[in-house]
């Protein structure tokens, strides 16, 4: 039997190869189109996720935490709280600011936490390891001599020596006031036309301590009764009527000479924040004579700021300074093997307050006295190691032969 020929089935396979070769040409195409249309797609999202109309990038947070500026209280341009308020905000303002930048990075605390996984994994690498031998002893640490402080307190018997450190700032936090609180006082004071340091002074000796020693209400009543009693003419007959008592009075109107040497300013933000301003308050004021490297040591901050304060004060007391020494020529011993405080910085000789020489006039009752007495009325903060003269009264005063001509004063 003849076998079938199979020729009439070519070209329906030919016909079906090309359709499957169509076929996968359209796939391939379909692909393709689709993986274009995809990157250019995803390019076109990142570019605009990376812009927006106004050239900001709206898919990172890019805003930094800014500390507001308080608006400044209303009062006139002679307010004199207007000028606490304006130098002491933007104090603030400067330290709040850069506070709150420090917050609002994200990458610093990511690298925070990378550098405490990293201590981690350091010590866990060392608890893995076996413990290094210790030494049987240890190797004695080099003292190096320590430099000596100041004169001796007691004419005749054995030095007293203190050894010499960075004192820190005089006033501490807790020791300043607060900034609404100091804004608030210059309003009332000014309001009844007295001193907001005798407002200030009369409740620091009545026992108000802290940043807030009074509220508003307080403030107000306290301050019209000084002015009722004539506080503008005559500060010490105003608290001496209102308290009726004379030590009272000596210590009240002392302590408003120290807050107006020191000022408001200061009274908030700590004096040894203020000291190139207290500085520069002392180089300026025409009632301070100080020799030329006295100028130079005050001017380069190698005076300490408690000494910067002390000639403000005497010259608020007393209208007159004259200062004597301070670091430059000041010998460096001030007996034998004892430094003196001068070379510190924490130390000065006043020659002369109230345009009067100390020498010849320490006798009793007399300038010098009265000088020594009002150091011994500073606050606590301020009370110096040593106030040398011809005089002893007590408490860190003594009298040295060598000081008839000026007052030592030493921190």
């Amino acid at each position: 039997m003849r076998r079938r020929d199979r020729h009439p089935r070519q070209p329906f396979l030919k016909a079906s190869g090309r359709l499957l070769a169509a076929s996968l040409a359209l796939v391939a195409l379909f692909f393709a189109g689709a993986s274009v249309s995809a990157w250019a797609g995803s390019d076109a999202g990142g570019l605009a996720g990376s812009t927006d109309e106004t050239g900001q990038v709206s898919t990172v947070e890019t805003t930094t935490e800014q500390a507001a500026v308080p608006t400044e209280p209303p009062g006139s341009a002679e307010d004199p709280s207007l000028r606490v308020d304006r130098a002491v905000r933007a104090y603030g303002s400067r330290f709040g600011a850069s506070g709150a930048a420090g917050r609002a990075s994200a990458p610093a605390l990511r690298g925070v936490r990378h550098r405490v996984n990293a201590a981690a994994s350091r010590q866990l690498k060392e608890r893995s390891q076996p413990p290094r031998p210790q030494p049987l002893s240890k190797p004695r640490r080099s003292r190096e001599p320590r430099a000596l402080d100041p004169e001796a307190r007691v004419p005749g018997a054995a030095a007293t020596i203190w050894l010499h450190r960075s004192l820190p700032d005089p006033t501490p936090p807790a020791k300043r006031l607060s900034l609404d609180f100091a804004v608030q006082l210059a309003l009332e004071a000014n309001s009844a036309h007295v001193s907001w340091s005798l407002v200030l002074a009369v409740l620091r000796v009545q026992g108000h301590m802290g940043a807030v020693p009074a509220t508003p209400d307080q403030l107000r009543v306290l301050a019209r009764r000084l002015a009722t009693l004539g506080a503008e003419a005559s500060p010490a007959d105003a608290v001496r009527a209102l308290t009726g008592s004379a030590s009272f009075t000596e210590e009240a109107v002392a302590l408003a000479h120290y807050n107006r040497a020191v000022g408001l300013y200061s009274l908030v933000t700590g004096l040894e924040r203020a000291k190139v301003r207290l500085a520069r308050l002392v180089l300026d004021d025409p009632r301070i004579d100080i020799y030329a490297g006295g100028r130079d040591d005050i001017s380069s901050g190698r005076i300490d700021v408690r000494v910067v304060v002390l000639i403000r004060y005497l010259t608020n007391v007393f209208g007159q300074v004259t200062v004597s020494s301070l670091h430059a020529g000041h010998r460096l011993y001030a007996r034998p093997g004892v430094v003196s405080a001068h070379v510190y910085g924490l130390a000065v000789d006043i020659s002369a307050v109230g345009e009067t020489s100390i020498a010849g006039h320490q006798q009793a009752g007399g300038i010098t006295q009265r000088a020594v007495e009002s150091i011994l009325l500073l606050p606590a903060e301020l009370q110096p190691q040593q106030v040398i003269s011809l005089l002893g009264l007590g408490g860190p005063s003594f009298p040295l032969g060598d000081h008839a001509d000026h007052i030592h004063v030493g921190y």
